[in-house]
């Protein structure tokens, strides 16, 4: 990606283009599992919305000039955060763009943060390979349905967000 990336946190104005972001991002998704009813697809403007305002919610955008092309939502839960729709609009992905998105969201984890938590299908190996590569770890598999999803868990060392992940 030749141009510059700007990551911010994505306000209530962003939430039409975070939505179409997210619908284009997801629909791979969808057709690999075979299933148009993941709920990044079928989330309304005003469930975003509310979303995007939530307390203990943290959704970060990426923008190459005026484009939303990346983003990623983090859900705090005490010591805990969990990532979710994480989101690469599919022409720009393989770009490093998911990589700056998940760096970029260690700064805004309240410094108690001990752990983060991320699931995805489990069949979606360019994931798993993106969040292992980051430090996370498969802890367990879950079926919901026809779908397994895989959570990966990061440990953070001593609390610190920004730090490296802790050794095993």
């Amino acid at each position: 990606m030749s141009e510059t990336l700007t990551i911010r946190p994505v306000v209530d104005a962003d939430a039409g283009e975070l939505l179409t972001l997210r619908r284009a991002a997801f629909v791979t998704e969808a057709q690999q599992y075979d299933d148009p009813h993941i709920p990044p697809l079928t989330q309304t403007l005003s469930e975003l919305r509310a979303d995007v305002a939530a307390e203990g919610v943290v959704t970060l955008g990426a923008w190459a000039g005026h484009r939303l092309v990346g983003s990623i939502r983090v859900v705090l839960d005490g010591k805990k955060a969990t990532l979710g729709r994480f989101a690469v609009a599919p022409d720009q992905q393989g770009h490093g763009i998911g990589t700056q998105l998940l760096l970029a969201i260690l700064p805004h984890l309240p410094e108690d943060v001990e752990e983060i938590w991320v699931f995805t299908g489990r069949d979606s190996v360019q994931n798993l390979a993106l969040y292992e590569e980051h430090g996370y770890t498969h802890e367990h598999d879950r079926t919901v349905g026809d779908l397994t999803y895989a959570y990966l868990r990061r440990i953070l060392s001593g609390g610190d967000p920004a730090g490296e992940p802790a050794s095993a």
